[in-house]
């Protein structure tokens, strides 16, 4: 119980990285919309930026948590494999639209069970329910990812701003709600 309280806390005093989180990921699903026919290398200069800077924030929250609590392992795995992921994109160029594909999927997979794992550790919070939303969405879009390989780097682009954008808003709410959350120090008070 005590773990909880101190991830409400960490939540409550870092909401502004949930509300970055949900910034970058809105600002890249409506770039993704607004311009569908960039080529190939501007997708992938927009997806390595989305992964990397979605990597960074988690990492940094993940550090600031390190003292709070021992879930903030989770969150330093799902920024570094974002981070890897961004600069792997980055580094291969070349990759074509079914790569690509494959590599959104598998990080929107490994991205969603990790919130969903979070917000299940913070069920009895309110507004935790939007990690696992986030979660289910992140899943949800991998699985459709593997099993259409032959979309098109415009539906592609649909398809992932759509998601940024549904994932980002859940974002936003949660950083939000947790902007209003007490800390267990104030409830024991």
């Amino acid at each position: 119980m005590n773990t909880i309280f101190t991830t409400v806390e960490f939540f409550h005093r870092n909401w502004w990285l949930l509300l970055i989180r949900g910034i970058v990921s809105i600002l890249f699903g409506v770039a993704a919309i607004v311009w569908p026919g960039p080529t190939v290398a501007a997708l992938i200069l927009l997806l390595g930026a989305w992964f990397a800077a979605d990597g960074v924030v988690s990492v940094i929250g993940a550090i600031m948590h390190r003292n709070v609590d021992r879930g903030w392992l989770l969150l330093l795995l799902e920024g570094v494999i974002g981070i890897i992921a961004g600069i792997g994109v980055f580094l291969f160029p070349g990759l074509t639209a079914v790569v690509l594909l494959y590599l959104f999927a598998a990080w929107s997979i490994i991205t969603g069970v990790l919130e969903i794992i979070a917000g299940i550790r913070l069920r009895n919070t309110e507004g935790a329910w939007m990690l696992i939303v986030g979660g289910i969405l992140s899943i949800g879009i991998g699985v459709f990812a593997f099993i259409s390989p032959g979309a098109t780097a415009l539906s592609l682009l649909t398809v992932m701003g759509i998601f940024a954008i549904a994932f980002g808003v859940a974002m936003i709410v949660l950083g939000y709600r947790a902007r209003s959350w007490l800390p267990a120090t104030t409830r024991a008070a």
